[in-house]
């Protein structure tokens, strides 16, 4: 993972994000409705949505629409229901995509990436047709300018709540884990006062493809772009080498 700032690219996708916040907090919107309806309004009683409570947060969410979305989703077990779909397939010159979405119409969604693959000369494929080229893992980015922990302390204080890695890049600490430990990890982390710049359970590509070519390099931004209007889809990855 040498020579790659996971936590730039991080910086990067909330730096254009901040410039979408209307789309962010749909999304977000959404993933409340979904945790309320699983596990109840009570955050202290359902994991999933302090989760969610905090990625808003993290996002500037304002506090009154996060709890009105919360009461509007307690009140209306009968509403909109959001079903989760993936979607998988190929951008320029073989990258793998992997496509993540929450949608109350699936249909939509469905044509929706399809035109958004096809916009960038890409075709969506059959369900795991790429998904193995990625590893599901519990990511954490710790950002050194805000952690006062020794490397080798917060290293150890890691791997002993149960993580798998630790890397250490220019600006960052990578911490990796099994997604089930995911939140055993954060909270150990948490618990020491470690501020974390970004945390989830995400998709890491196991190789990264390079694009020398600036047209297929443009043809798949294209791509992502369509999907990142899609108020549908949540999350996008792909094993591009960004950093090249």
């Amino acid at each position: 993972m040498s020579g790659h700032s996971k936590f730039a690219n991080i910086k990067h996708k909330k730096e254009k994000n901040d410039a979408a916040k209307g789309k962010i907090f749909t999304i977000l919107g959404r993933e409340i409705a979904v945790a309320v309806k699983e596990g109840g309004p009570d955050p202290a009683n359902n994991y999933k949505l302090a989760t969610v409570i905090t990625k808003a947060k993290a996002a500037n969410m304002p506090n009154d629409t996060i709890e009105r979305g919360i009461k509007k989703a307690a009140g209306d077990q009968s509403g909109v229901n959001y079903e989760y779909a993936t979607y998988e397939g190929y951008g320029p010159n073989g990258t793998a995509i992997i496509v993540n979405a929450l949608t109350d119409n699936k249909n939509r969604t469905a044509a929706d990436v399809r035109a958004a693959f096809t916009k960038g000369g890409g075709n969506v494929g059959t369900q795991g047709c790429v998904s193995f080229m990625f590893d599901r893992k519990g990511q954490l980015i710790i950002d050194k300018e805000e952690c006062s922990m020794e490397a080798d302390d917060l290293m150890m204080l890691a791997l002993d709540a149960g993580a798998e890695d630790f890397n250490e890049e220019d600006d960052s600490f990578e911490i990796l884990t099994d997604p089930d430990s995911f939140d055993d990890v954060k909270k150990a982390l948490e618990e020491a006062g470690v501020a974390i710049a970004e945390g989830e359970v995400t998709m890491i590509p196991q190789t990264y493809v390079s694009l020398p070519d600036e047209a297929d390099r443009n043809s798949l931004q294209r791509i992502l772009d369509r999907l990142d209007d899609s108020d549908d889809v949540q999350s996008v990855y792909t094993n591009w080498d960004e950093a090249e």
